[in-house]
């Protein structure tokens, strides 16, 4: 699960443009197994941050939990 919510957490910085504010779902394959891997972004008091949390879970059970800051680039 760690490796799915580092992943999305690059890919956030690799897009180079700050995440919209908002919830999303996704899947994650790894090792053969599907996981859900729900992202939520929240602004911050600096309008050039935005916080990001990462939650994966696996047959609705959060198994990892990843939170970051993402600035415009």
């Amino acid at each position: 699960g760690q490796m799915c919510a580092e992943n999305r957490l690059v890919e956030l910085r690799l897009a180079r443009q700050l995440p919209g504010v908002g919830d999303s779902v996704s899947d994650c394959l790894q090792a053969g197994h599907t996981l859900q891997v729900a992202q939520a972004v929240r602004p911050t008091p600096n309008p050039n941050f935005r916080r990001v949390d990462v939650s994966v879970l696996e047959a609705g059970q959060q198994v990892v939990r990843v939170t970051s800051i993402v600035g415009r680039n």
